[in-house]
């Protein structure tokens, strides 16, 4: 595993190098001071160079990510720390006790956290629950976030997750403050939820 997690972070590294990284940040983040911290919301397929483009524009802003404890979580989790970033281990569908516990103590201690909402399984562009029930629980705000692609390829997964090809354009896409409302019934919890994933595709061009 050692070896594996020291191969792919150098292998990010130079693929990193080659794309051109650009940002649209729609909230403000990148020129604001930080006075508050968000739950960040990217779907699955865009997850690979996250944490290269967050290192690279918003190195003010340290976090931690919410990663499965499967067995291909233990590669993305040790990934995620190579690149300077906390882990919380637990599924964001579940959103167990321990998870909990752990992503409300970032966000207490003005720290990020980072979600994929649909992930580890699915269906693609379809938030759980985990989400909303966080920021529902610590007040924090979300923040949806998106990388686009110039040039790509897709791999044959239930999210056909994406692969930049090298030497294309990536932009990272910020979108504007998600305030998740109060809520007391199914109805309007599951009402929050479909907010939340309008936000989120209101910032996706290639699905």
């Amino acid at each position: 595993m050692r070896f594996l997690v020291g191969f792919a972070y150098y292998l990010l590294k130079i693929w990193g190098r080659t794309l051109r990284f650009d940002i649209d940040d729609r909230v403000g983040v990148v020129t604001s001071p930080v006075r508050e911290n968000y739950i960040g919301a990217l779907w699955h397929n865009r997850l690979l160079f996250i944490g290269y483009a967050l290192k690279r524009f918003v190195p003010q802003r340290p976090g931690a990510g919410l990663i499965s404890r499967s067995r291909d979580g233990d590669l993305v989790a040790a990934l995620t720390q190579r690149f300077g970033f906390d882990v919380v281990r637990g599924s964001s569908s579940k959103m167990g006790a321990g998870a909990l516990r752990g992503l409300s103590s970032v966000l207490g201690s003005g720290l990020d956290v980072l979600m994929t909402p649909d992930g580890p399984r699915g269906p693609a562009y379809e938030p759980d629950p985990g989400a909303i029930f966080l920021a529902e629980k610590t007040g924090a705000a979300i923040v949806p976030i998106n990388l686009e692609f110039s040039s790509c390829w897709r791999l044959n997964s239930w999210d056909h997750f994406i692969l930049p090809r090298p030497f294309s354009k990536v932009r990272l896409i910020l979108g504007p403050v998600f305030r998740v409302r109060s809520t007391t019934t199914s109805e309007e919890f599951e009402c929050e939820r479909l907010r939340l994933r309008d936000a989120m595709m209101a910032l996706v061009e290639m699905r």
